[in-house]
């Protein structure tokens, strides 16, 4: 085998570990949309290393059905509204988390079928992922407003590679990278670093929105022993 099938396998194995373990983190924070698209992430990269490994073509169709999920929907949507609960104090509830999950796997799934998409297909994912590139300059404004420069650096290079990928997924090919190994390699970590990021700078940003409430939370408390009712 080539060194670049066992960079690929490395790059795979990564981004498996990374989204399981910051997955089940989300979790733990309560944040059921972020976990949930991390573990979607998860799921995708297993079928796409049982694939390299075994050559069923079962196991890649589900990666990619489960890469277009996020492409489409579960990185633009959902971690969005799932990030929002640090950027702009907006928690869903749980009937609405499940309404969005629901939403984004319908979405996909007209996506993936619909005749209508296939050529407008790659430049629907490009637009999404986009729009979340947007979002994540949003990210970032806030990490340095709250005086969280490494986060929002870290940040930033986790946006410039997933827009790149984003960018060539479709419409560029490596020249002699005909099984397009090399490019996934780069993908799969660019995916993988944006899982870890994204985590630490949603804590980041969970803890100086507490920091805020704490700080109001005494302001009004002192308020009220200088002017006892």
């Amino acid at each position: 085998m080539e060194l670049k099938f066992y960079l690929f396998c490395l790059a795979d194995l990564a981004l498996i570990a990374t989204s399981l373990v910051y997955g089940v983190k989300f979790f733990k924070r309560r944040n059921c949309l972020l976990g949930f698209e991390w573990l979607i992430t998860t799921f995708s990269a297993t079928n796409l290393m049982i694939n390299a490994l075994t050559g069923g073509r079962v196991f890649y169709s589900i990666s990619l059905f489960c890469d277009a999920f996020s492409r489409g929907f579960g990185v633009p949507v959902i971690t969005v509204v799932g990030m929002m609960a640090v950027t702009h104090r907006h928690k869903p509830s749980i009937v609405a988390d499940v309404v969005y999950m629901v939403g984004a796997l319908a979405g996909t799934l007209m996506v993936w079928t619909a005749g209508f998409m296939v050529e407008p297909k790659p430049y629907f994912y490009l637009v999404t992922w986009s729009l979340f590139s947007v979002y994540l300059v949003y990210v970032v404004k806030r990490l340095l407003s709250v005086g969280e420069k490494r986060n929002a650096v870290r940040v930033v290079l986790a946006m410039i590679s997933t827009q790149v990928i984003a960018s060539t997924y479709d419409f560029y090919h490596i020249p002699g990278d005909d099984d397009h190994t090399i490019f996934y390699i780069f993908a799969l970590l660019s995916w993988s670093y944006m899982s870890v990021s994204l985590y630490y700078a949603y804590r980041a940003l969970e803890r100086a929105q507490e920091k805020e409430m704490n700080l109001n939370r005494g302001y009004t408390i002192g308020a009220l022993e200088r002017n006892p009712q």
